[in-house]
């Protein structure tokens, strides 16, 4: 595995060892002692999967403390364009952002601490999500962040008119009046 630093510190992007021959292929997802070496400590403790169609936008969601989450995301079928939000407030990076491609094709995996606001596009006709947690789902402890904040100016990669969203997820509040984390140099 290849663990990939991004333009901001703590948010990875993991290229497997995939071995290909006339049956298929073959891949490790994870391996918690390669993580743990590049990365970090983390102890996920649920997988969750999701089906979603072209232009569907989920997201940017995430969970205060005590019930923040870590997240090791990929595409199991078809692409989708995935981002992190650095929403810790005094982080040298706070209200950037990284986004990268993830697809069945590529296999790339994308690693968000806790810390950070999450979301994906998906790109192509369907796409199958799959991710690791560290962390169980709080209802009270969830919250979103408007996907199209101008503050944000995230590229998406498909026009505004293609995506689909959830009531919920279009009436969050932008970046600047979101309830956010606290930046620690040790974060």
């Amino acid at each position: 595995m290849n663990f990939k630093a991004t333009a901001i510190p703590g948010v990875y992007v993991i290229e497997p060892r995939v071995f290909t021959d006339n049956r298929g292929y073959f891949l490790e997802t994870f391996r918690y002692d390669l993580f743990v070496r590049n990365i970090s400590s983390v102890s996920f403790i649920q997988d969750n999967e999701s089906k979603s169609g072209y232009g569907v936008l989920r997201g940017l969601h995430y969970q205060m403390t005590p019930h923040a989450q870590a997240k090791l995301v990929r595409v199991i079928v078809g692409s989708v364009l995935d981002v992190a939000v650095d929403i810790r407030e005094g982080s040298p990076t706070f209200g950037k952002h990284v986004s990268v491609v993830l697809s069945a094709e590529n296999k790339k995996q994308f690693f968000i601490p806790r810390g950070f606001a999450h979301g994906f596009v998906v790109l192509s006709r369907e796409a199958v999500f799959s991710y690791k947690v560290d962390n169980y789902y709080n209802k009270d402890a969830e919250r979103s962040i408007l996907y199209n904040d101008s503050e944000l100016a995230i590229d998406w990669q498909i026009p505004e008119t293609d995506i689909i969203t959830s009531a919920k997820d279009t009436s969050v509040p932008s970046l600047r009046e979101a309830e956010l984390f606290v930046y620690n140099d040790g974060d």
